[in-house]
């Protein structure tokens, strides 16, 4: 049975299901981050996907771009990542970054000290997010 890591469970905000993927808003309003949970169990690498779910999870992801660029920050260059080194699930990372940011040029992974959401930014941030989505 599919079960999201607890990890992301800790560190992101649900926004709902597409047809492949759970999608979620990953805590830290620093960057416009989606982060794609395929629901395939056991599920570590992309080449655990069949052909059929690898199609879907790339649309899946050109969403979630379009969804990072509806959420009133500006976007530069969108990163798209599937890293699994501290979380082995295999989820994919949709992130906008933009000159200035606060890790520019660099990764986001491990630069600074996270900045969750507060209440009312995580509202409009979770709306804005689920319109862009269809959600």
């Amino acid at each position: 049975m599919f079960q999201v890591d607890s990890a992301f469970l800790a560190t992101s905000h649900v926004l709902g299901d597409l047809g492949l993927s759970q999608v979620r808003l990953h805590d830290d309003a620093r960057y416009p981050w989606i982060l794609l949970i395929p629901r395939v169990e056991a599920a570590r690498e992309l080449e655990d996907l069949s052909r059929t779910d690898l199609a879907i999870l790339t649309d899946e992801v050109l969403a979630a771009g379009r969804a990072v660029r509806a959420l009133g920050v500006q976007v530069e260059k969108l990163n798209v990542a599937a890293l699994g080194n501290v979380t082995p699930q295999l989820h994919v990372h949709v992130v906008g970054r933009r000159v200035g940011d606060a890790a520019w040029p660099n990764p986001v992974w491990a630069r600074g000290d996270t900045e969750p959401y507060g209440a009312e930014p995580l509202a409009r941030t979770l709306a804005a997010a689920k319109a862009a989505l269809g959600l």
